[in-house]
Order: C-alpha cells, then structure tokens, then sequence
C-alpha cells in the first residue's frame, strides 16, 4: 500500500471519529443528565451496546492504521509526524480505558449526576486527541 493511501485511510477514520467525539462530548454526554432517573437503566444499557458498534471497530481499525503508518512513514513523514499520530492515538485509547470506560462502569449501576459530569468533563481530552489527530493527518496529506 502506498504512503498516501494509508495517510487517507488514516485521516478518513480520524476524521469519522473526531466528529463522533464532538457529537458525544456537545450533545450526546450532556444530554445524560435530562434523562429521568427511572428510564436511566434502560437507557444506559442500550446506549453502551449501540455505541459500542459505532466506536468499538473503527478505534481498533483507527488503532492498526495510526501503528502502520507510524513504522511505514518512519523515514518519509516530517518531523515523526507518523510517531506523534500513534502517540494521539494511544493517548485515546488510555483516556478511553482508563477513565471513560470506569465512568460508564460507575453509570451501569444507576443515574449518577457526578459519574456524568466526571464523564463530560474527562471526556475533553478524548474529543481533543483526536481533533489534533486529524488535524496532523490532514495536514500530512496536504
């Protein structure tokens, strides 16, 4: 595969979830707090099973493509550009384990107005790794 190729097939899956972020982080964690606690375990467990196809598989494809191309684009991207598009990477993939997942864990046993605010606030670096992910592929492929 080219590098090009794979520098599109990079930003295209950035891309997608970066604008999934924002949704999360501007609609979606904000609207937790307006649904009634009643309706809350219905809800929370549907959310994690739908969300779950929509962010699961294009991480982990997002995942194999950011450590492809930081070894294939090792000597040809400027400045380890390649590098740094891993490090933001895994940086989600800590933020997302390591504090939103416990969030949700938290928020499966019932409403919880801090676990949710723990969740919206914490969830800033998640939206912002990957904003400047895709700002960095982009600006790769320009």
């Amino acid at each position: 595969m080219s590098l090009h190729l794979l520098l599109l097939l990079n930003f295209a899956f950035a891309a997608y979830l970066t604008g999934l972020i924002w949704t999360v982080q501007v609609v979606h964690y904000p609207s937790f707090g307006l649904v009634p606690k009643a309706a809350w375990p219905a809800f929370h467990a549907a959310h994690t099973r739908r969300m779950g196809f929509v962010v699961m598989a294009p991480m982990v494809v997002e995942l194999a493509l950011a450590i492809w191309l930081a070894w294939a684009g090792r000597a040809a991207l400027p400045g380890g550009a390649g590098w740094w598009s891993l490090a933001l990477a895994l940086v989600i993939w800590a933020a997302t384990f390591f504090i939103a997942v416990p969030f949700h864990n938290r928020l499966e046993h019932g409403f919880d107005y801090i676990a949710i605010d723990g969740l919206t606030r914490t969830n800033w670096l998640r939206t912002l790794a990957w904003t400047a992910r895709a700002a960095l592929l982009g600006w790769l492929l320009l």
